[in-house]
């Protein structure tokens, strides 16, 4: 098997039951978490428990810090807020990680997620390593957002239980 669809997707602002189930939805096989540092303060989006919870749902879970924005360059964009110049310097630091690349598309298979943690793509280093990957293994990546499953079934079964919305017998 081989590698069919590369996805990207954030969970900022996201709860973990919604992540987990656009994951699922989006039938993914191996979520690659391109953070620098795999730690959050957002419950479930820490390595451990991130590998934990897709494990439940049997999503492999693999991290690769050399995909991640070096923090000087992270530390550089709160500072100025200047996209351009953080995009070019995270494409220079790409530059140096071609050999890891190259392995990653021979060695992937099934449907990947790119993880970081920004919600929108446009602004986070993903975009760049999604189209890299994209070029070298001749798929067009998705950027993919959390969708809201868990406050949906949340709503649903409440309205069943109080009657709205089932159907008279």
């Amino acid at each position: 098997m081989k590698l069919r669809r590369l996805i990207t997707i954030g969970y900022e602002g996201a709860n973990f039951e919604d992540f987990l189930a656009t994951l699922k939805t989006e039938n993914v096989t191996l979520l690659l978490d391109i953070r620098e540092l795999p730690m959050s303060r957002r419950k479930g989006f820490s390595k451990t428990a991130l590998r934990e919870g897709l494990a439940n749902i049997d999503i492999d879970y693999r991290h690769e810090r050399r995909l991640g924005s070096p923090r000087t360059i992270r530390h550089r964009l709160r500072e100025d807020g200047d996209y351009t110049r953080f995009f070019r310097a995270f494409a220079r630091h790409l530059e140096r990680q071609t050999t890891l690349l190259n392995e990653l598309a021979a060695e992937l298979e099934g449907t990947v997620a790119l993880l970081c943690y920004e919600r929108d793509h446009r602004q986070c280093h993903r975009s760049i390593v999604s189209e890299v990957l994209g070029e070298i293994t001749g798929l067009v990546p998705k950027h993919r957002g959390v969708q809201g499953h868990a406050q949906r079934e949340k709503v649903s079964r409440s309205r069943a239980h109080l009657g709205e919305g089932v159907p008279a017998t």
